[in-house]
């Protein structure tokens, strides 16, 4: 056990310094890719660009660059954005980093509830009413866009209707910390929350009724109708457990990439000042040693995310265990 922990922690260092490396060749060793011209802006004299390469020690080697990058970004903490100088990258990522930590923390709760009673529900009525209205709602989920449908709900619940008993209650659009209140973080979440996790309920049932429904032509499903258990443990104890495997791998995945960043239409939307609305900000001026924590943040959680998934699907099925 210890030296398969020992080998993934291996895996995922060399895997988060292959993604570094390439970030960084991405935006700095790429033809045509001056980040000096770029710090200087646009008609800059000649003479500045050159003032700004050697300031920022942009005319060492490229390794000499990059080791200096990595050792002030995870040593010394005090790599500084290109765009707004004197803002310190480290600090200003862990200060966005619980917004989104909360929004898709919750979401996850939602999605990953809602599709697993939208999948069991609709397998057990297969072919029936409620399978055909809970695919249909889940087809609708799934064509959606995000941004839309959160611009509906602002519509609705900080214009149209907030004035009305059934929307009072929702807070002005923003994020606020859990530790300054936590009624009022709850409040302001909730909402955002719905809207993150509408479309994955849609996916997450489908592809879960799906799995069911295979998973219903196996032998070993077959062999426990024969012992004669009943419909309901043959549904939850045998082809649920089996079919859920591809959810939970595809939930990791999901996780890893919403909390590093991915969710960032729905920060737009809400208002909230988190890591995906960073990482926009950063991309819209090529910020690049903010796009480079940014990315490494999210590849570290998808790593992280894809290590607990694998032990997770141990747990639920132990014949993975001797694979």
């Amino acid at each position: 056990m210890l030296a398969a922990i020992l080998s993934r922690l291996l895996r995922m260092v060399v895997v988060m310094f292959g993604i570094s490396v390439i970030t960084f060749l991405i935006f700095f060793a790429t033809p045509s890719s001056d980040p000096a011209a770029r710090i200087a802006g646009k008609n800059a004299a000649q003479e500045t660009i050159e003032a700004v390469r050697k300031d920022f020690g942009l005319d060492r080697p490229l390794y000499v660059q990059y080791g200096l990058m990595m050792q002030r970004l995870f040593i010394s903490q005090d790599l500084t954005s290109f765009a707004n100088r004197g803002q310190k990258i480290i600090p200003t990522v862990m200060a966005a980093a619980p917004a989104t930590l909360s929004l898709v923390s919750g979401a996850a709760v939602l999605w990953m509830l809602g599709g697993i009673l939208t999948g069991i529900t609709a397998a057990a009525f297969r072919g029936r009413w409620p399978d055909k209205i809970l695919m249909g709602l889940s087809m609708m989920a799934v064509a959606m866009p995000v941004f839309w449908v959160g611009e509906m709900v602002n519509l609705v619940t900080q214009n149209r209707l907030h004035d009305t008993w059934a929307f009072s209650w929702v807070p002005a659009l923003g994020y606020t910390p859990f530790s300054q209140d936590p009624g009022l973080w709850f409040r302001s979440m909730v909402f955002p929350w719905l809207t993150l996790a509408f479309l994955y309920i849609g996916l997450y049932g489908r592809m879960l009724r799906t799995g069911i429904i295979e998973t219903y032509q196996e032998d070993f499903i077959r062999t426990a109708r024969a012992k004669g258990l009943t419909g309901r443990k043959v549904l939850l104890k045998h082809a649920t457990r089996s079919a859920i495997i591809p959810i939970v791998i595809m939930f990791g995945m999901d996780f890893g990439v919403l909390v590093g960043g991915a969710a960032v239409l729905t920060e737009v939307v809400f208002g909230i000042n988190g890591v995906g609305r960073l990482t926009y900000q950063a991309l819209k001026v090529l910020d690049l040693p903010m796009i480079m924590a940014t990315v490494l943040y999210a590849s570290f959680f998808v790593v992280i995310a894809n290590a607990v998934v694998d032990l997770l699907c141990l747990l639920i099925d132990p014949r993975m265990r001797r694979a």
